[in-house]
């Protein structure tokens, strides 16, 4: 996966997968991909999408750091994804 930008295409797809059935998060990633979705990288999309891939509380749970990744999720991509989602 390369650092080159999201085409517009890519940005749409990933808006729709990152509406979230439970308001919290929704409310966590819109404000993220409102201030930082120009510069994701497909790196950045892979990560991002590997959380989007939880369910709503397990996700909740990360974004609110009340838990932190565990197991396949354990990775240094993944915990700086955290970190700016949790900062956004």
């Amino acid at each position: 996966m390369g650092s080159k930008p999201l085409d517009p295409r890519d940005r749409v797809r990933l808006r729709w997968r990152a509406r979230r059935g439970m308001l919290e998060n929704d409310l966590i990633i819109t404000r993220f991909l409102d201030a930082h979705e120009q510069e994701l990288t497909d790196t950045d999309v892979a990560t991002l999408s590997a959380l989007l891939a939880l369910d709503d509380n397990q996700l909740l749970d990360l974004l609110l750091a009340r838990k932190e990744p565990e197991g396949e999720l354990d990775t240094p991509a993944i915990h700086q994804m955290l970190a700016r989602l949790r900062s956004a």
